[in-house]
């Protein structure tokens, strides 16, 4: 398995590349600075969620598309090893189980979380939903002006091209979360 900051500053790069721009176009459509873009793009740094979110907008590409391994034929991810992005803003960090393959668009992701700041996502792309099974704990989530209670075994299925959040009741919360564009 190679390194989560390699195979993110890899990805930036060759998506970067791909789009035709440069690192300073780049940091003006993301909003995210020179320095960071060019840290990561060397497989230093520890970026947050909202780093990634903001870069792989600026880069119209999916999330998913920074983090993701390339598919094998039997993959395992252990919960302890899984390769969690933690949230600048709350107490919640995901880690990508499986990302969409080509001409597919969906993605699939552990959240663990702990009580706090909720977090608040923006919209994403449009025609973007999302679904939340939660496993353990208790959790508000769904749309950011109404958001329901979850408890273990619910499912919900929120428009993620809307304002959402996600935030924790009880002490390590988690929930499978995959996100899809129709």
């Amino acid at each position: 398995m190679v390194d989560l900051g390699a195979r993110i500053g890899a990805a930036l790069r060759r998506e970067r590349t791909a789009a035709g721009l440069s690192v300073s176009e780049l940091a003006r459509l993301s909003g995210v600075s020179k320095a960071t873009i060019s840290q990561l793009e060397s497989g230093g740094g520890n970026p947050n969620v909202e780093t990634l979110w903001g870069l792989g907008d600026a880069l119209a590409v999916p999330f998913a598309r920074l983090v993701d391994e390339s598919p094998e034929s039997v993959t395992l991810i252990r919960a302890a090893d899984a390769p969690r992005i933690r949230s600048a803003t709350s107490s919640y960090g995901a880690a990508l189980l499986s990302a969409s393959p080509p001409h597919a668009r969906r993605d699939v992701y552990l959240v663990q979380a702990d009580p706090g700041t909720p977090k608040i996502s923006g919209p994403h792309a449009r025609g973007t939903v999302e679904h939340v099974i939660l496993a353990s704990g208790a959790a508000l989530v769904g749309p950011a002006s109404a958001p329901l209670a979850l408890l273990p075994g619910d499912y919900l299925s929120y428009p993620g091209d809307a304002p959402h959040l996600f935030e924790s009741q009880v002490e390590g919360t988690t929930a499978v979360l995959i996100s899809e564009i129709r």
